[in-house]
C-alpha cells in the first residue's frame, strides 16, 4: 500500500506567507504569452492548479527590463504596463482559487545570441563573455552594466509585490545570468564579481539585497539554484557539503528566505556518504526553509520530454518519508502539474491509481 500522502497537506508558514499544503507548481517555461504578454488563457492555466489544491505556484520564468534579459517573444515580460495588467490579472485568479503565487524573475544572460528576438540588436550580456568554457560570445559585463541589471531585479520585485503577489523567485540556476556569475566556467573575471567560490556570490548578494530593499522585510525571496547547468549537465558549484556550506553562507546573509534546490531526479543523493538530496543538505547547512523538485511521480527526467519521450508514472513514497521526516519542507512538481491539473487532489484524495503519465503533447498545450 502506498504511504498516506498526509505529509503533503500539512500548512506551511513563512513571513506573511501561508499555504494550505506543501505541494509547489515549478517553474516550466511555455512560451504563450505573445509579445510578452500573458493573457487570460495563461491566467486560467494558472488557476486551475490553484483551484485543484496546489499550495503554491511559482510562475514560468518572466523576463526583467533589460534589451537582452530574453531569447524568446513569446516568454513573458515583468516590466511594462500590458504585461503587468496581465500578470496582475494571473495573481488575482489565482487568489481567487484560494492559491498563492510568485513570480520567478529572470535574464538570459549568454544562452541569448545575437540576432535573438524580440530585441535582435541587443547584444548578450554575461560576466565574462562566455556561453561556456573556451566559448567567448561577447565581451564582459561593464560594472555599469551590471549596476543597471541589479536595478532591474529590484524593480521587478517591487513590482510583485505592488500587484498583490506572495512572493518572488529569483531564477540563479541552469547557467542562465545569475548561475553564470557563480560558475567558474564563464566566470573568469579578476574584479570583486570574480574569483573564488565566495567571491562568485558577489552579484547575487547585490542582486538579493537590492531587491530585499525594494519589498521590505516581511515578502519572501526564494533563490532557486542548481549544481547543472544546461551548457554542461556535469558541472558541479560545490563538490563536497563544506563548498556547499561556503557557496550558500552569503546568499542567507543577503536575504534569502528559501532555496529552491534545482535537480533532474529529487531522489538521487547530491555527496556520497549520505542520502540527503541537494535540497536537504541546503537546510541542513543554513537552516533556511527548502524545495525540492525533479520529476515528482515521473519515471524520467524532464530532458527526456524534450527528446519528445513520455514518462509513466511512479510512486511518491520517499518523497512523503523526505518531507515526514522534516529534510525538505517543500516539494515542486513540474511536467505531472503540465499533464495534470488535478495532480495535488488527486494525491490528496488517495487517488494515485488516477494519476496521468506525462506525455510530450502536454509541452504544446495550456491546458
Amino acid at each position: 500500500m502506498p504511504l498516506s500522502p498526509d505529509p503533503l497537506f500539512k500548512p506551511f508558514s513563512l513571513k506573511n506567507l501561508k499555504l494550505a499544503n506543501r505541494i509547489v507548481m515549478a517553474p516550466m517555461t511555455r512560451s504563450f504569452s505573445p509579445g510578452g504578454v500573458p493573457g487570460a488563457d495563461v491566467a486560467a492555466y494558472y488557476r486551475r492548479r490553484a483551484e485543484s489544491e496546489v499550495g503554491l505556484i511559482i510562475t514560468e520564468g518572466t523576463v526583467i527590463d533589460h534589451p537582452a534579459s530574453t531569447n524568446d517573444p513569446r516568454v513573458p515580460h515583468f516590466h511594462g504596463e500590458a504585461a503587468l495588467a496581465g500578470w496582475a490579472r494571473v495573481a488575482s485568479e489565482v487568489h481567487a482559487a484560494g492559491g498563492k503565487i510568485m513570480p520567478q524573475i529572470w535574464h538570459v544572460g549568454t544562452v541569448r545570441r545575437m540576432g535573438d528576438r524580440p530585441n535582435p540588436e541587443a547584444p548578450p550580456i554575461g560576466p565574462s563573455g562566455l556561453y561556456k568554457p573556451g566559448v567567448k560570445v561577447v565581451e564582459p559585463m561593464s560594472e555599469a552594466e551590471i549596476a543597471a541589471v541589479i536595478a532591474a531585479y529590484a524593480r521587478a520585485a517591487a513590482d510583485a509585490k505592488r500587484l498583490g503577489f506572495d512572493g518572488v523567485e529569483l531564477h540563479g540556476a541552469h547557467g542562465y545570468l545569475i548561475d553564470q556569475f557563480f560558475w567558474e566556467g564563464t566566470n573568469q573575471r579578476s574584479d570583486r564579481y570574480g574569483g573564488d567560490l565566495l567571491a562568485r556570490t558577489h552579484f547575487a548578494v547585490e542582486v538579493i539585497q537590492a531587491c530585499r530593499r525594494a519589498v521590505g522585510a516581511d515578502f519572501p525571496i526564494v533563490l532557486r539554484f542548481s549544481q547543472w547547468k544546461q551548457q554542461d549537465y556535469g558541472a558541479r558549484l560545490a563538490s563536497t557539503p563544506e563548498l556547499l556550506a561556503k557557496f550558500l553562507a552569503p546568499l542567507v546573509d543577503a536575504g534569502v528566505d528559501v532555496f529552491h534546490c534545482s535537480t533532474r531526479r529529487f531522489w538521487e543523493p547530491e555527496f556520497e556518504g549520505s542520502a540527503l538530496n541537494l535540497a536537504g543538505w541546503t537546510k541542513k547547512l543554513t537552516g533556511k526553509p527548502v524545495i525540492t523538485v525533479g520529476s515528482v511521480s515521473l519515471d524520467t527526467d524532464m530532458f527526456a520530454a524534450f527528446r519528445g519521450e513520455g514518462a509513466a508514472v511512479t510512486s511518491i513514497d520517499k518523497l512523503i518519508e523526505m518531507i515526514a521526516r522534516e529534510e525538505v519542507d517543500l516539494v515542486a512538481v513540474g511536467r505531472a502539474l503540465l499533464v495534470d491539473p488535478a495532480w495535488a487532489a488527486k494525491v490528496h484524495a488517495g487517488r494515485m491509481q488516477d494519476l496521468l503519465p506525462f506525455t510530450p503533447e502536454a509541452l504544446r498545450s495550456l491546458s
